[in-house]
Order: structure tokens, then sequence, then C-alpha cells
């Protein structure tokens, strides 16, 4: 019997061992060449993302206000900048973001409304971004403190 299992192990790990090889010999040298300059290309020449500010702070406010507020977006990179998505971390929180492409040099707005309605206390809330930048996902942050009403 122990010999059937020590068969049985010795045939289990001559395949784990086979297929690994096989695996490896399936990568083309031209495929990874192809991968480093497309890399290469988006280092060098992508679009680059900056803001004037990642955190914005209301401050304090009465429950049931509505805030609104302004993140400037900029493009230092070569190639276009696409915000692909922009979602908020709840549905107290909306986002409205430039469609169209920010072209290299130039700046767009990306706009948000707080609605502190039920709510009270320390409020801290993301906005996350989905670009075509080499970092791809950007966060963004809103805070403040909304008062109860008497």
């Amino acid at each position: 019997m122990r010999k059937i299992v020590y068969l049985g192990l010795a045939c289990a790990a001559f395949f784990m061992v086979s297929c690994k090889e096989n695996a490896s010999s399936k990568i083309k040298a031209s495929n990874i060449e192809s991968a480093k300059e497309r890399d290469a290309k988006i280092s060098l020449g992508g679009a680059i993302i900056d803001f004037d500010k990642r955190e914005y702070d209301f401050g304090s406010v009465t429950e049931g206000d509505v805030v609104e507020g302004i993140f400037v977006i900029s493009n230092k990179g070569k190639a276009d900048l696409i915000i692909l998505d922009a979602k908020a971390s709840c549905g107290c929180t909306v986002p409205e973001w430039p469609k169209e492409a920010i072209k290299p040099g130039d700046s767009a707005e990306l706009k948000f409304s707080f609605n502190s309605r039920g709510r009270s206390g320390k409020q801290s809330k993301s906005i996350t971004l989905q670009t075509n930048s080499e970092k791809a996902t950007e966060i963004l942050r809103i805070s403040g403190t909304v008062i109860k009403k008497s």
C-alpha cells in the first residue's frame, strides 16, 4: 500500500514539474519585447493627471444643506487624459466629471455635490476616478462636519 502511495506522489510531482516547464516555454520573446515597448511608451508619453487639491474640506454645515465644490484636473502629460468613470463612496455625494478628453497642458473641472440630509457629525467621503493615466486610479477626498438641526 505504501508503495502505491509513494508511486502516486512521485507521478504527481513529475507532472507538476513538467507542466511548469511547458508553460514558460510558451511565452514568446516577441511578446515580451512588445510589452516592454508598450509600457515604455505609456510611461514616457502618456497622460499625467494633476489636481489643484486632493482633499476638499467644506467646514461646518447644517444638516440638510447641499455642499457643492470643484476639483481642478490638469493634464501634465503628452497624451490626452480621459476620465473613464468617477464613483462616490456613497449616494450622498454626486460627481460630475468631464466626458471629453483633456488635452496635454489643459485643465477641466470635476464638480461634486454632497447632500447632508440625514447626516450629522464628522463626514469623510471619497470620489474614485478611473483614468487612462499611468496610475489609472485616483482618489479625491471630501470632508467636513454636519451640525444636527435643532
